[in-house]
């Protein structure tokens, strides 16, 4: 589904992988700009009664893949949003499209590097624990990201606007990303 070119600008998408910052960045640029928030796994996560982790758990990543695109094809149609998107939406090939034809995509770019000190201590996340449900080891989760990070990253360099993440302050990559809307947006 195509929005109307007038339309697509209504709409900004963040992507980038986990740890990039979506979900922090997301709402203080939406309050910016007085758009509306929507974190794309937090919604599935109210929507369900479940957090991602249990509904890879319990249902696989296609049944969360099927819920992701729903969610996304009913953002279509709304318009002033900022939408946080999972590390792996674009990546499939429904939702990819839809996105690229109905807003503006954001990447967040963090370097594997800096997303190993984000993520390290965290076991919240499918890709994060083993299949056991336990923690990785530092050595599995540097090659878990470095794997990810290059099978996703040329999905994610297709975005509109790519800004890194790696050593700057919340507020000031906000700022950088509202200087580099301020043509594209109403």
């Amino acid at each position: 589904m195509k929005a109307p070119e007038n339309k697509r600008n209504q709409r900004i998408y963040l992507t980038g992988f986990m740890g990039s910052g979506k979900s922090t960045i997301g709402p203080i640029l939406a309050n910016t700009l007085g758009y509306d928030f929507v974190d794309i796994d937090k919604a599935i996560e109210r929507q369900t009664g479940k957090t991602v982790k249990e509904i890879f758990k319990e249902h696989g990543e296609e049944y969360f893949r099927t819920l992701e695109r729903a969610l996304i094809q009913g953002l279509v149609s709304r318009d002033h949003m900022v939408i946080s998107l999972g590390g792996g939406t674009i990546v499939d090939p429904v939702n990819f499209p839809v996105i690229r034809e109905s807003g503006i995509l954001v990447y967040l770019k963090t370097a594997p590097d800096q997303l190993y000190k984000r993520l390290h201590h965290k076991s919240d996340r499918p890709i994060l624990v083993d299949i056991a449900g336990d923690r990785l080891s530092e050595e599995a989760l540097r090659l878990r990201i470095k794997e990810l990070y290059a099978h996703r990253v040329q999905f994610y360099e297709q975005a509109d606007i790519i800004i890194s993440t790696d050593e700057h302050r919340v507020g000031i990559t906000v700022d950088r990303i509202v200087k580099l809307l301020s043509g594209l947006i109403d």
